[in-house]
């Protein structure tokens, strides 16, 4: 039997006052996801350990039944996977975003982790500025910058002198902080190489402001009345990971679709095929539709496929509570009904598990280590008393509470 995952990233929350003490997925009208509870069960999973980072390459990780404490080296080594940047083993990966900072320039905070969502195009002109000036592979401690999409970009260090023993903060869990509380500093004053890599990460970002100030770019941002990209923000450093594919694990081949580095680079360490689909932006405004086709099209010739959609989370990173509402919806109807109505048209037995990674509730904008709720309808297994996806109904599912291979094994019908 064929199996699909499809994560609304971050779409969990937590009760709203605003939403008379109800969540967004409670208040969504959803009929698509909605059926798939009602013809399967709900459970509720944990994918953010209670410490450690909570962030979407350890709930990755965790939907997809690996063990982050063991394997997961952060982000950054994912993207660069997806991105087909060669991280030689030692090297150090770091995600390296492109922020927007407000108030005093000489004692900043963090406006926004998006420079205002930057375009790609933009952003490519902004990051070879930077490699030109400040990387290049050259000098004592050479880095390497390597641009992605919108924001979301690389840098590379080499082993022979980085550390991954540095403390990072991930920007989006910091709006509205001061730059020098969060600038990055070592896990271990008393390790060398920590201190060393933690002071040139830190010299790399200011020198990043002198050039990006007077940059054409902002310029041309800042007179249409967008926000400019101020500085380069490092977080999440890590080295290779050394995974086992889902073939080894579950006897599967597997596909993947997302618009994020992230998760396509964590498909490549999985073993899975990568599905790219025009128009997949991550955000609001993403392909709805031709994700759900191109899952159907997987389905051929693959026995699993795993659709990311990354709107609600950026949504709730916003703190945009309608924006959010409106994404839940926007997934129900252009993707999940689609999926649905096409699997029924073709007559083809799947499996589907609907969830997202983690919460990202809109009132505090950061990810959380909440249980997240999960529905999975496989043909054949009876239902339970479920009626409609929601945190609260997913807390009495029949399912349980989920960690580890469970989810995956139950999907596949492994359990």
């Amino acid at each position: 039997m064929k199996a699909i995952v499809i994560i609304g990233d971050g779409m969990s929350d937590r009760p709203i006052a605003r939403l008379g003490g109800k969540t967004p997925l409670m208040v969504a009208q959803k009929p698509a996801i909605d059926r798939i509870a009602r013809e399967g069960r709900l459970g509720q999973a944990r994918t953010i350990g209670e410490t450690g980072p909570a962030d979407s390459a350890v709930a990755n990780l965790a939907v997809l039944g690996y063990d982050p404490a063991k394997v997961s080296q952060g982000r950054a080594v994912l993207e660069a996977a997806s991105m087909g940047i060669a991280i030689v083993a030692g090297d150090v990966a770091l995600r390296c975003n492109l922020v927007s900072f407000a108030g005093d320039p000489a004692d900043p905070t963090i406006k926004n982790h998006s420079a205002g969502h930057v375009s790609s195009e933009e952003a490519a002109v902004l990051i070879a500025a930077i490699d030109r000036e400040l990387g290049g592979g050259r000098g004592a401690r050479p880095a390497r910058f390597h641009a992605g999409i919108s924001y979301r970009h690389l840098t590379v260090l080499p082993g022979d002198w980085a550390s991954t023993a540095v403390d990072c903060a991930p920007p989006h869990d910091h709006v509205g902080e001061r730059v020098a509380d969060l600038l990055p500093r070592p896990s271990d004053a008393g390790d060398p190489a920590a201190a060393a890599t933690a002071a040139h990460l830190r010299d790399l970002i200011e020198r990043s402001r002198r050039i990006l100030v007077e940059h054409p770019v902002n310029a041309a941002r800042r007179a249409s009345g967008k926000d400019t990209a101020d500085s380069i923000w490092f977080w999440s450093p890590g080295r290779r990971p050394e995974l086992p594919t889902l073939r080894e694990r579950f006897g599967v081949r597997g596909a993947v679709i997302s618009a994020v580095d992230l998760v396509m680079g964590l498909g490549v360490y999985a073993g899975m095929d990568l599905v790219r689909v025009a128009g997949a932006t991550g955000l609001h405004d993403t392909n709805y539709e031709g994700k759900a086709a191109a899952c159907l099209d997987a389905l051929r010739d693959h026995d699993f496929v795993y659709v990311h959609v990354e709107a609600t989370d950026e949504a709730g990173h916003a703190r945009d509570l309608d924006l959010k509402i409106r994404c839940i919806e926007y997934l129900d109807q252009r993707l999940v009904r689609l999926v649905l109505a096409g699997l029924d048209a073709r007559g083809i037995e799947a499996a589907i598990a609907v969830l997202p990674d983690h919460v990202t509730p809109v009132e505090t904008g950061q990810h959380g280590r909440d249980l997240v709720p999960v529905a999975i309808r496989r043909p054949g297994v009876a239902p339970d008393s479920t009626e409609r996806y929601d945190e609260a109904e997913a807390a009495r599912g029949s399912l349980g509470v989920m960690e580890g291979e469970r989810m995956m094994r139950t999907l596949l019908g492994l359990a």
